[in-house]
């Protein structure tokens, strides 16, 4: 279970966990990105899948910025069992994710981090320092009605080296499952 929020300014913790691309990602594979968004993420929650598109777009738009996305997955598969491995595998194929999609089995990441739900996003500066935790934007079901993209700006603030706005909004989504 979550100890606490990481605080704007907090570094990154470590992980080092497997992706449904066969590799094992650590915080240091993405050294070279001058932004880092960790988003909790899992395949059953209808939040998520009402992001997933959007989570596709932004990698896509921002690959060439320097700026990388990675997917973690903290789920009880017990009673969840559509957030497997095997299933997280399945939904990255189907959906042609372009960002590593990582299992936490163990839930101890999603503990570091406090994240409490998913979609859950942390972006962090190249110094992995957290500079904007919360939502991707202000509307899951209707793309097309967004207002504000907390996300995407707070990214491009970070790129224009500028404050970020909105460092932090609510988290909404299911709830991570627990063991």
């Amino acid at each position: 279970m979550a100890t606490s929020k990481l605080k704007i300014g907090s570094h990154a913790p470590g992980f080092n966990l497997p992706a449904t691309d066969g590799s094992t990602y650590s915080l240091n594979s993405f050294k070279d990105s001058k932004a880092l968004v960790v988003i909790f993420s899992c395949n059953h929650c209808p939040y998520v899948q009402a992001y997933e598109d959007r989570i596709i777009a932004l990698q896509y738009y921002y690959k060439n910025k320097g700026v990388s996305i990675v997917a973690i997955n903290s789920n009880d598969i017990t009673n969840y069992p559509e957030d497997s491995f095997d299933h997280m595998i399945e939904r990255a194929k189907s959906k042609q994710f372009d960002f590593p999609y990582l299992r936490d089995e163990e839930q101890k990441i999603a503990g570091v981090y406090g994240a409490t739900h998913t979609p859950e996003t942390f972006l962090f500066d190249n110094e992995r320092k957290l500079a904007y935790h919360g939502k991707i934007d202000d509307n899951w079901r209707e793309p097309e009605k967004v207002v504000n993209r907390y996300l995407r700006n707070a990214i491009d603030e970070l790129l224009d080296s500028k404050e970020i706005s909105v460092p932090e909004t609510f988290s909404i989504g299911c709830t991570i499952k627990w063991k």
